[in-house]
């Protein structure tokens, strides 16, 4: 059980070579998912970089505006 057999080994390469193989619709959807992945760290850095910015500035995040009341009072 300590080690993989030459079967773990093809059965690991037939699975990269499904999603990842040239030019199908599986390998196209992947890198379409790695992009996606990327952007959204990009623009969580993006985000975490702004708002050390407003912190270092003395800047103050707006308290969520004040809700209106949504249904007529009981009773």
């Amino acid at each position: 059980m300590g080690s993989l057999s030459i079967w773990h080994w093809l059965i690991v390469l037939a699975v990269v070579l499904v999603l990842f193989g040239g030019g199908s619709k599986i390998s196209t959807l992947m890198g379409d998912f790695a992009k996606g992945i990327k952007s959204f760290k990009k623009n969580m850095a993006d985000e975490d970089e702004s708002m050390e910015a407003s912190a270092r500035d003395g800047g103050q995040i707006a308290p969520p505006a004040a809700h209106a009341a949504t249904t007529a009072p009981y009773g």
